[in-house]
């Protein structure tokens, strides 16, 4: 079998290793560094040169400005003004050095069309469209949008819900087990454990009856959590591998922000995966971490199976790697099943800033409700206009359910979304915190009619930084899947209320306040 170039060999394996802890250390002793510079600079500029320093300043300001009539995220350029202004020396190399708001454009992506549609395609999307319209208008305006930015709307699709990681593995490793013609797999987290023994045992017989399987993973997420061993093993077996934004090739670039946190499977472009399941075995609460794991992820199947597989394909070539047959090679060759309502396949990324699909089908799904809108996320973060839009929409009648973690992974993230809430509660937003232990799932449903599930937090990391996926099922069967296991969410949750919020100490909420400003660097 040859080897595949791009993986990493033993020797690089371990660079990789050694360079994560080094730009770690890196990224840790330049605050530290920029902090000290800025105090002696700042003492011996103003006792013995206080022009200079006043120039300085003066040119920190130019660049606030300069960031302030950037396009994109508020809260992105309030963090980095407020930096340049109050410490305008340091303000500046660390601006310089992370990249501003050009940062991931120095990442080693190459710029790749989509795949082409077929004319039968496009008129198939068009008129579901038109369908779509005709049935639910609110629904019709998410599509179209969506589709503008080159995500079908397609029809026969079945889809099924999982609210257990066991459940999940179960079924995707059976499917696996049935691949004929390819394999797709992206994923965040890859982590040894009994989850991947069973799934690679199935992968290394599937590469050995010919079937192609190929692999994506962030080398951020599996830094400590993918051996070199396993690693051999893999690329012993035949499987393709490309790792995103490997660490070693940015050891002098602080580009850690930047990572592929999507969670996609693809077999043979009839069935596919998506939601917030890792492969790791905490999501199948085989190991315990912070209580337990609760999460989500769905399976499609028919017409919607190949918008995820345009989806790998286009990273697997923006990553510079090529397909050993045509695109058309992959797609389904079994008919779709005739089944009810829509799908629309979609992903977003820092490439595209500021346009950003996500974040705006969050927007347009929370201004479309009339009745009830229910959101699943470990991590709450957002922009003053989905803060408004929640708002408004509680006010308005909605009744508007978070769900959240009753036990954070990341205590500091979870301080940041403490500071939300309170304007929340005050307008009627109703808070679950999900006290068996974590919950990670992600989704978004609305009136019992449409609903998104996907790899995306509700937080500034998912709608700016990370590449992710997510799928829009409009009047589908599924969609009552998901409202019935939110319900037992929230039977097992408890009520946050606005005197628990207004009790948190002041140091808690002083700290908080002040994470709030850099939220967008934690």
């Amino acid at each position: 079998m040859p080897m595949h170039k791009n993986l990493p060999q033993p020797t690089e394996r371990i660079e990789r290793r050694i360079s994560a802890a080094t730009s770690i250390s890196m990224c840790v002793l330049t605050v530290l560094a920029q902090i000290a510079t800025t105090l002696l600079l700042t003492y011996f500029l103003r006792e013995k040169a206080s022009y200079v320093y006043a120039i300085l300043e003066f040119a920190g300001a130019i660049v606030a400005i300069r960031v302030y009539q950037r396009p994109g995220s508020p809260s992105y350029k309030l963090a980095w003004m407020c930096l340049l202004l109050a410490l305008p020396v340091s303000g500046m190399i660390l601006f310089c050095l992370w990249g501003g708001t050009h940062q991931a454009k120095s990442l080693s992506l190459l710029k790749i069309s989509p795949t082409p549609e077929r004319e039968s395609q496009r008129m198939g999307s068009e008129a579901n469209l038109s369908r779509l319209n005709h049935q639910s208008p609110a629904w019709g305006r998410v599509a179209t949008y969506l589709q503008k930015r080159g995500f079908p709307l397609c029809r026969n699709t079945d889809a099924k819900y999982f609210g257990d990681g066991a459940a999940f593995f179960d079924d995707l490793i059976q499917h696996l087990s049935q691949a004929e013609v390819y394999i797709f797999l992206e994923y965040y987290i890859l982590a040894e454990g009994r989850v991947w023994d069973r799934m690679f045992a199935v992968l290394r017989e599937r590469a050995a009856a010919g079937v192609e399987v190929r692999i994506i993973f962030d080398d951020f997420g599996n830094l400590t959590r993918l051996s070199d061993d396993t690693l051999q093993k893999m690329q012993n077996a035949g499987i393709e591998v490309e790792v995103f934004n490997p660490v070693h090739r940015y050891v002098n670039r602080i580009y850690f922000n930047y990572r592929d946190h999507r969670k996609i499977a693809v077999i043979d472009g009839q069935f596919a995966y998506t939601g917030g399941i890792n492969v790791a075995d905490e999501y199948a609460n085989l190991i315990v971490r912070f209580g337990h794991w609760k999460d989500s992820a769905v399976r499609v199947e028919g017409e919607g199976a190949w918008g995820f597989a345009t989806q790998f394909m286009q990273m697997w070539k923006m990553m510079g790697r090529t397909l050993q047959n045509e695109d058309d090679y992959y797609r389904p060759r079994h008919e779709a099943p005739a089944a009810a309502g829509f799908c629309q396949p979609f992903t977003d990324g820092p490439l595209n800033n500021p346009d950003n699909p996500i974040e705006e089908t969050y927007l347009q799904m929370i201004g479309s409700a009339k009745r009830m809108l229910y959101l699943t996320t470990p991590y709450y973060a957002v922009e003053e206009s989905m803060q408004k839009a929640l708002c408004i929409a509680a006010d308005s009648g909605v009744d508007v359910r978070l769900l959240i973690p009753g036990t954070p992974d990341h205590k500091l993230t979870y301080l940041v979304a403490e500071t939300y809430w309170g304007e929340l509660l005050r307008h009627g937003v109703k808070i679950y915190k999900y006290t068996p232990g974590f919950l990670h799932a992600k989704s978004v449903m609305v009136d019992r009619e449409a609903a998104l599930i996907g790899s995306t937090n509700m937080d500034y990391r998912t709608f700016q930084l990370h590449y992710e996926c997510g799928v829009m099922l409009y009047h589908m069967p599924v969609v009552e899947e998901l409202l019935e296991d939110l319900d037992s969410i929230m039977a097992q949750s408890a009520l946050y209320t606005l005197e628990e919020w207004n009790d948190r100490s002041w140091f808690r909420r002083s700290f908080a306040s002040i994470l709030r400003l850099g939220a967008v660097w934690i």
